[in-house]
């Protein structure tokens, strides 16, 4: 028998038919009570440079998995928590999640959680699944799903999924998980020892300062989706904050218009100075209850708004309304403002967000290239001279 004391939890292993060794651990329950617990975790025959490493990443996950056991034993907490992992359901627990996400973060976040959902419903067929049956061998599955799935949104269907977009699902998955954890449902993280998505850097649209005036001077279908998404050009606002801005946000200090607000997506408390441009877009001052930008729609529909408004104009860019964010900030930086400033205006806790878009905008790049004399005979670079 096993030193109780010393090690009340082993890794133990099975050999199977097919050569696999399954991993198990054997536990030594303080009142003296032995248990078995099958990890779903399989050691394969080492053929293979490859296998080896696989297998070392397995009990790597089975140890850790092992610790906690031995934490649970300590604490008392082993058989009660295990058994309510058994009785909770995970697509029930997984929709509320999102439910929570659509009263507290923003649509597109909340979007994103829904969208999840779909994926792990078309993934796992059984809909009555409990947290007991999220493994890791389970969530390995769901990861290898999302590398070959396709889209199933109205947009993108029928696509395979993009690579952040794989890591976003990923994440909420995690999420969900990490939720359940705190809430006493389970224990473990049975995504310890599994490697996320790599995250793939996207480009960032956005418009010019003239094509910002050209829009300025268009006829748009909807003057409220107008002015919001010229004010978010002129302001860096999220469409989210300006959804919830009212005019008791709105205030006067030292000859300048602040707004006072706690962002949507952070929870972060900002002060935001506004040019008078962008307080003449806000139009008329109401009642404080009032929002100076009225109903902007669902997003899609939106965007769909923008797109015929940017055609009018003769602007072939693909605009989303978030792309306001993304024109301000690489406006700010063309015009000469400190990357620290630019940060503190979008109310990035992080400075390496911002320099994304000082990637954008390489003044330092553009000056080097037009520093090149001019080395060929002529300006068109075929050899010949101009007559």
């Amino acid at each position: 028998m096993a030193n109780v004391n010393k090690d009340p939890v082993r890794i133990r292993q099975k050999k199977l038919k097919d050569g696999y060794m399954s991993l198990y651990l054997d536990i030594y329950s303080p009142n003296g009570k032995r248990s078995y617990e099958f990890l779903k975790l399989y050691l394969v025959p080492e053929a293979s440079r490859a296998d080896k490493e696989k297998n070392r990443e397995t009990m790597r996950l089975a140890e850790a998995v092992r610790a906690q056991r031995v934490v649970e034993l300590h604490n008392g907490e082993y058989g009660f928590k295990r058994q309510l992992s058994k009785h909770v359901l995970f697509f029930d627990y997984f929709r509320a999640q999102c439910d929570k996400r659509r009263e507290t973060s923003s649509h597109g976040n909340w979007t994103c959680w829904t969208a999840c959902l779909g994926h792990l419903q078309e993934y796992e067929p059984k809909h009555n699944i409990t947290f007991a049956d999220i493994t890791p061998q389970w969530v390995r599955g769901f990861k290898s799903y999302l590398e070959t799935c396709r889209n199933f949104t109205p947009i993108s269907q029928g696509r395979e999924l993009a690579k952040n977009t794989r890591l976003i699902y990923f994440a909420k998955l995690h999420s969900c998980i990490l939720a359940a954890i705190k809430d006493g449902v389970i224990t473990s993280d049975p995504c310890i020892g599994i490697k996320g998505f790599e995250q793939e850097e996207s480009q960032r649209m956005y418009l010019t300062i003239d094509e910002v005036r050209r829009l300025a001077e268009t006829e748009c279908e909807y003057a409220n989706v107008k002015r919001a998404f010229l004010f978010s050009c002129i302001t860096g606002l999220r469409r989210s904050d300006i959804e919830r801005l009212t005019w008791s946000d709105v205030h006067q200090q030292d000859g300048f218009t602040r707004i006072i607000f706690k962002q949507k997506k952070t929870l972060g408390q900002e002060y935001l100075d506004v040019s008078p441009q962008a307080v003449g877009l806000m139009g008329e001052r109401g009642k404080s209850s009032d929002k100076p930008f009225g109903d902007l729609f669902q997003v899609g529909f939106t965007n769909k708004v923008l797109a015929r408004w940017l055609k009018r104009a003769g602007i072939d860019k693909h605009i989303t309304f978030h792309c306001a964010r993304h024109t301000f900030a690489v406006m700010m930086l063309d015009l000469g403002t400190d990357i620290y400033t630019v940060s503190k205006l979008l109310g990035h806790r992080n400075l390496a967000t911002t320099q994304i878009y000082a990637k954008v905008l390489d003044k330092n790049k553009q000056a080097a290239v037009a520093s090149i004399p001019y080395l060929l005979h002529n300006n068109n670079g075929d050899g010949k001279d101009k007559a």
